[in-house]
């Protein structure tokens, strides 16, 4: 599938994202927008995540998804859902450790006609890079297997951010 797309839904506070095709670094600074109006709602539950229909989350991805778990539990403590069907993404979230931040639900949830799609965000190269690294921070912080997986790239990031910011000054 060369198409991807997040669908969303909200109803009393629960909220729905529903990610097609491959979700990828491309899609982070919508995730991340998602993810601040639904912790600034007041309102704000929980989230279940469909990815029944989603055929490959990065790494990035997944640290975003890592934040939704946190900031969630911290504003509610409640657990939010992870739906996946997919073996490979399954195997990839629970790799990450994912079960111990989410409830993880290996069938399909009933169809949800409500769901809209979200517009995709264009942002410059530095503000995704940014996000980049703030969600494999977020990876890094959940197991020490995460941390060494992780730490070279977040090195890399933190430099191309200490030049850039040499560079515009």
């Amino acid at each position: 599938m060369s198409g991807y797309k997040i669908l969303q839904a909200e109803r009393d506070g629960i909220y729905v994202l529903k990610f097609v095709g491959e979700i990828r670094l491309n899609l982070c600074s919508t995730l991340d927008n998602i993810i601040d109006m639904m912790t600034c709602n007041s309102a704000f539950k929980t989230v279940v995540i469909d990815l029944t229909e989603t055929e490959l989350v990065d790494s990035t991805t997944l640290g975003l998804l890592a934040k939704i778990a946190v900031k969630a539990y911290e504003h509610s403590k409640f657990l939010p859902t992870i739906i996946s069907t997919n073996p490979d993404v399954t195997k990839i979230i629970g790799t990450m450790g994912f079960d111990k931040i989410f409830i993880i639900m290996k069938e399909p949830a009933t169809k949800i006609s409500e769901l809209e799609e979200l517009p995709i965000l264009r942002e410059s190269e530095s503000v995704v890079r940014q996000k980049v690294l703030d969600a494999h921070k977020t990876l890094m912080s959940m197991s020490d297997d995460n941390r060494a997986a992780f730490e070279d790239l977040v090195n890399a990031l933190e430099c191309e951010n200490q030049l850039e910011q040499t560079v515009v000054h």
